[in-house]
């Protein structure tokens, strides 16, 4: 299946790109698809704990499987007034 990650703030401005296309086997899970993330486009991302998943436009724990097509959104804490 291929979903489609978003990458915002500083993220976004490591990756030097806002959106990356991920392969994953089918019944893959948002802990499935930041290992995957590691392991080929994104060897540098921070540990898991540093930010939050949104699948689909809702928070997702590690667990949640994911589906074709499914938007995968990665948020680090912001801060600012």
């Amino acid at each position: 299946m291929t979903v489609t990650v978003k990458l915002f703030a500083s993220l976004r401005r490591e990756a030097g790109t806002g959106e990356v296309e991920l392969e994953l086997p089918d019944g893959a899970t948002v802990a499935d698809a930041v290992a995957a993330l590691r392991a080929g486009p994104l060897p540098w991302l921070p540990d898991r704990e540093t930010f939050a998943v949104a699948v689909d436009r809702e928070y997702a724990a590690d667990g949640t499987p994911l589906q074709d097509g499914a938007e995968v959104a990665l948020v680090p804490p912001v801060s600012g007034g």
